[in-house]
């Protein structure tokens, strides 16, 4: 019942955040919506080294996505297996991989963008997706987004060991070469 009601509450509330987060949409023509959302940002963190060996700096433009949160928490809410409700999240973003290729490939800085980035407390299951990952070096903001995330936890039903958020990066060239193929133009 209360699960019920803050999602109907987050329901309502998502379309202002949305629109006052400067994320975007992606464009799915491969599944009904894509399970991300995005923005451009400036790298400001330390230096990371990926497994193809980009390195990625301080001030590199990168895409960070967002998973769209709602959607997914109206999609699990009458699936009672963490598995399963992990196995459909990993679903999702599978399938829209390839749109954000397609988004890159199509914006007016696709030359500049170096990676895409997300942070996640999920980390089972992204390197198969070809994600590198990172520990949060920064207490403060490791700390931040672990309270941030407390009302997702509860809403997910999630039971994880491993709270401590990480970073998620995927060199561009990674992410067109595993999903390029199956992105549709």
């Amino acid at each position: 019942m209360i699960k019920t009601s803050l999602i109907t509450i987050w329901n309502l509330l998502d379309p202002v955040y949305y629109s006052l987060s400067n994320l975007k949409q992606i464009n799915s023509k491969t599944i009904q919506k894509s399970i991300f959302r995005v923005r451009l940002t400036k790298y400001k963190g330390p230096n990371y080294t990926l497994s193809d060996g980009t390195v990625i700096k301080r001030n590199d433009l990168l895409v960070k996505i967002h998973l769209y949160n709602i959607k997914i928490l109206k999609e699990i809410k009458t699936i009672d297996n963490n598995v399963k409700k992990a196995l459909l999240v990993y679903k999702y973003v599978k399938e829209s991989l390839p749109d954000l290729v397609v988004y890159i490939n199509n914006h007016v800085c696709k030359d500049d963008i170096k990676a895409i980035i997300g942070i996640t407390t999920l980390e089972k299951g992204t390197k198969r997706l070809g994600f590198d990952s990172f520990p949060i070096t920064s207490p403060f903001y490791k700390w931040f987004k672990q309270l941030s995330w407390l009302p997702l936890t509860y809403l997910f039903s999630y039971k994880v060991k491993n709270h401590y958020p990480v970073y998620l990066f995927m060199s561009k060239q990674q992410l067109s070469n595993k999903y390029g193929q199956k992105a549709k133009v």
